[in-house]
């Protein structure tokens, strides 16, 4: 089994919250579960056990804290995709990095993930977060630049179809934010390994070429 690489660079020495990252726990959790449209700044301060006008002394807006939830997490993944395609290890242990980075995203960071699932679309309309559109380009870059890697190097198959590839690899992963569950049957490791199985060594006993298609 890999070793799996941290999705943060930062310190792991426990540190009290303050206040304001409290508070934004507590509106990510929220983000996440009703969306960002539903949630208003009265069911935050409720969920936190203050005043509507206690937490404007931390934010301005909704939009200021759902800002600061995504782009800190998104600079944090980003980081450690960035740090992977910098490595000097094969094409192949590449992918399984980047693989486990995004299992281990949905495992740390799950209301995160969701709000960038089901909200980014939304987000994207207002020019604040324009950076999400930028994001997602990047995202589909460092898959594409793997597995052309991997293609290259001879670890993938030469007949690969990138594209279809990348987005196999970005539809499947990222949807395990609906069903994913810390602390559940299957640990997000375990659940990389089958993925990686499945992805890199397929599912069936005897592989057999693929039948020609039947013309009409």
């Amino acid at each position: 089994m890999s070793t799996e690489p941290p999705v943060s660079t930062a310190s792991t020495a426990p540190t009290a919250p303050t206040r304001r990252t409290e508070l934004l726990g507590i509106a990510a959790g929220l983000f996440a579960e009703k969306g960002f449209k539903n949630t208003t700044v009265r069911d935050i301060a409720e969920a936190s056990g203050i005043l509507s006008g206690s937490l404007y002394h931390h934010f301005d807006s909704k939009e200021s804290m759902v800002d600061e939830i995504l782009s800190t997490f998104q600079e944090e993944l980003f980081a450690a995709y960035d740090a992977v395609l910098a490595s000097d290890v094969d094409a192949r242990t590449k992918i399984d990095r980047a693989v486990r980075l995004s299992f281990q995203a949905i495992d740390q960071h799950p209301h995160e993930v969701a709000i960038f699932q089901n909200d980014a679309g939304y987000l994207g309309g207002f020019e604040r977060f324009g950076y999400l559109a930028e994001r997602n380009a990047q995202s589909r870059e460092v898959w594409v630049s793997l597995l052309t890697e991997g293609v290259r190097s001879g670890a993938l198959r030469h007949d690969l179809d990138i594209e279809l590839t990348y987005r196999f690899i970005r539809d499947t992963v990222w949807v395990a934010v609906k069903w994913y569950r810390p602390g559940g049957r299957h640990s997000h490791v375990q659940i990389a390994d089958q993925y990686l199985t499945i992805l890199l060594d397929g599912i069936s006993t005897d592989p057999q070429p693929p039948s020609p298609r039947e013309r009409p």
